[in-house]
């Protein structure tokens, strides 16, 4: 393994789950040149030792400070947000460091991205390619930090309500996520790489729910919600014109379900951590807050 160490780490999204991940496992591993660059930093929490730097990525003026020193940034992109200043984010980013590792999504490798996060992912992995700059994309399968998006309905009735009952995909820990992508900064193995990060098993979105009282001893059970039902969730976020591309997308993912790759094998050389532990790992989120002390002991059991 063939390790680099001069200049300073950039992480950006620091505050968020894969971030958050990146700046420990940067701590953890001895660096000691560790910066996070966040929009408020008196409300940030983050590790002794990060230097906490302001900076906002749909300000490309805001960025000049954060990069002062930078050769290697761990670049997690505030999708559909900024993406009408990519290029001059970007430009200023790569005028300035040696190498960006991104954290991409699978499905940005689609020859055509339909759905909108996709293809803002697809478009800033393109101009990454033509800036010249050492590049490793981290594309991750589903992102099980979304889960967490059901917290509220675990703790309070037990019923999680979902479009898709079988929407299936390769649901992976933001731990191993940032684990390869911290290797990819801290090595000079993997420049010029793309990873399919995922987890070890296809899940389908009712199969979590289960997992998730499982382990937390919670009675839970699914429920899907109706085609308008789903719609009507996805207008809170998503443009008019992109929730019917992103309803076709979850329903071409019902049929053919995401992919299980061995990057993470290849990469750390162990298995990808199982969404059982990913679960165990967030019991504080998902149980109520006068739940019992203690760890349910299906919390340990290490299975999909």
């Amino acid at each position: 393994m063939n390790e680099t160490n001069e200049g300073t780490y950039l992480v950006t999204g620091a505050t968020g789950r894969v971030g958050g991940q990146v700046v420990r496992q940067l701590l953890d591993a001895g660096a000691t040149n560790v910066r996070a660059l966040v929009r408020d930093p008196s409300a940030a929490r983050l590790p002794t030792g990060v230097e906490v730097v302001r900076g906002d990525l749909s300000d490309p003026a805001s960025l000049d400070a954060a990069l002062d020193g930078v050769t290697r940034v761990f670049l997690v992109w505030p999708t559909l947000q900024a993406d009408a200043v990519a290029p001059q984010v970007l430009a200023r980013i790569t005028d300035r460091v040696r190498r960006v590792v991104y954290l991409s999504s699978m499905g940005a490798g689609a020859a055509d991205p339909q759905d909108p996060v996709n293809g803002s992912h697809a478009r800033i992995e393109r101009i990454l390619r033509e800036s010249g700059v050492e590049w490793t994309f981290v594309r991750g399968g589903g992102f099980a930090g979304n889960d967490l998006a059901w917290a509220e309905e675990v703790r309070d009735g037990g019923v999680v309500r979902e479009a898709f009952a079988g929407w299936r995909r390769s649901v992976v820990h933001e731990a191993d996520l940032a684990a390869v992508g911290v290797r990819a900064l801290t090595t000079d193995d993997h420049v010029g790489a793309v990873f399919a990060v995922t987890g070890p098993a296809v899940l389908s979105q009712a199969e979590r729910v289960r997992i998730i009282g499982e382990v937390t001893g919670l009675d839970l059970r699914f429920e899907e919600q109706t085609p308008e039902e789903a719609r009507e969730a996805f207008r809170a976020w998503l443009p008019e014109d992109a929730v019917e591309d992103t309803m076709t997308e979850m329903a071409t993912m019902t049929r053919v379900p995401e992919p299980v790759t061995a990057d993470v094998a290849e990469v750390l050389g162990r298995p990808a951590l199982p969404y059982r532990r990913w679960v165990a790992d967030h019991l504080a989120d998902f149980l109520p807050v006068d739940a019992p002390e203690g760890v349910p002991s299906t919390a340990r059991v290490a299975a999909p």
